[in-house]
């Protein structure tokens, strides 16, 4: 039981690690490729965003507004898992304001596995964390060990993206 115990201590431990990688970071992304760099977790620690297949969720309540767009402004959503090598350390809703973004970015996120912090970088973002919690939040899978909700700022304080963020089990091993 003491040897349990230990483990749970550890993970707790690294569970709190992460929470303060992730808060020194404007970027998820960046934020996980140093984790996965002083974690070892493959031989080249970049985050390769995966898109998963399927129709968006229901917007959240009050996404418009918080992102300060009209009814008729489209929004980009995508849905992704961010790993490092084999290992996936989370899953992402991420919801964006495609005309704060150049025609390149936007194909690039429909597109690509490129993260949505390296595409949307160039613009300076800064992050607003609204809610961290241990677990998940709605829409998260089934072992969230850590979830995030946060805003993406442009420099001149615009709304960029609201994101919901759940870390895996695999980041904290």
């Amino acid at each position: 039981m003491a040897a349990a115990l230990a483990g749970c201590a550890t993970a707790g431990g690294d569970v709190a690690a992460l929470e303060r990688t992730l808060r020194a970071h404007a970027s998820a992304t960046a934020a996980l490729e140093e984790w996965c760099a002083a974690r070892g977790f493959a031989a080249a620690p970049q985050i390769a965003a995966t898109l998963i297949a399927g129709p968006a969720p229901a917007t959240p309540p009050g996404l418009r507004e918080r992102l300060g767009v009209s009814r008729d402004e489209p929004l980009g959503y995508r849905h992704v898992r961010l790993s490092c090598g084999s290992r996936v350390l989370s899953v992402a809703h991420n919801w964006f304001v495609r005309a704060a973004l150049s025609r390149d970015m936007n194909a690039a996120l429909d597109t690509g596995d490129i993260p949505f912090g390296k595409i949307a970088a160039p613009l300076g973002f800064t992050r607003e964390t609204i809610d961290t919690r241990r677990g998940g939040e709605p829409g998260c899978p089934a072992g969230t060990v850590l979830s995030q909700v946060a805003l993406l700022r442009l420099p001149d304080g615009r709304p960029l993206a609201f994101l919901t963020e759940c870390y895996t089990p695999a980041a904290v091993e």
